[in-house]
């Protein structure tokens, strides 16, 4: 996928999740996010958005703290996130190609390292969203889901922050079966994952199925389409893997 194509589907998701939190209420809890009401979700969402929209739009090349939660709630707050929301999504648009600024993980520029992540940050939480209105949750293109496992595999747990480590080396592999080239082998030690996007060799266990219940799965919204061998490596994944804002 190109940067227009995360843009365009950042574009889409912030919308849906708008939609499905005025939906829901701003008290609804969140069952993916225990603890947390529709509020919180805005909340931490449009404060992404907003961390994310400054890097690009003022170029810093080094972190830069976030601005905080805002203290808004109904109306005002689903406002609040919709700006933001779009702020961001048009700072992408028009940002030059070779823009500058600071990035957690490697990507081939920095304008496509903060569309991708955008658009899965806004797409899992979408889920969040969703998940507390109840009924039929939108759907996850295999493309993107797939490229969304990939971000999460080869990015978020290829550094050092990552807490999925096993005493004893384990061997995880990942298999979409609706989408090309979409199967990963990650290698789980007391060392940050090891993933390739490879099926060869043996595993201890395998997750498999459609990108879309795989995306979801593997970031702990829903259950795993199937699990064969080894049901502890799948259970460590979900013990160990969820990623937090610090």
């Amino acid at each position: 996928m190109d940067t227009d194509a995360f843009v365009s589907t950042l574009d889409r998701e912030g919308g849906l999740l708008a939609s499905a939190a005025e939906e829901a209420g701003v008290g609804a809890e969140v069952p993916p996010c225990p603890g947390w009401q529709v509020r919180d979700l805005l909340r931490h969402t449009g404060m992404v958005h907003r961390w994310a929209t400054a890097f690009v739009a003022e170029g810093h090349t080094g972190y830069h703290p976030d601005g905080g939660l805002p203290d808004l709630d109904g109306a005002e707050l689903v406002a609040w996130f919709r700006e933001g929301h779009r702020s961001l999504v048009d700072t992408l648009s028009a940002a030059p190609p070779d823009v500058e600024c600071w990035q957690f993980f490697a990507a081939p520029s920095p304008l496509a390292f903060w569309a991708r992540r955008q658009a899965h940050e806004t797409t899992v939480h979408r889920m969040d969203a969703e998940a507390a209105r109840g009924g039929i949750a939108s759907t996850i293109a295999p493309d993107f889901a797939a490229d969304g496992i990939d971000e999460l595999l080869r990015g978020f747990h290829g550094r050092r922050k990552s807490r999925v480590r096993s005493e004893e080396p384990r061997v995880l592999r990942v298999r979409a079966t609706d989408a090309d080239d979409a199967v990963w082998t990650v290698r789980l030690s007391q060392e940050p994952p090891a993933a390739e996007r490879d099926g060869t060799g043996g595993a201890d266990c395998e997750l498999a199925g459609p990108a879309g219940e795989l995306y979801r799965a593997l970031w702990n919204r829903g259950p795993f389409p199937s699990v064969t061998g080894d049901v502890s490596v799948a259970a460590l994944w979900r013990e160990k893997s969820a990623v937090t804002w610090s």
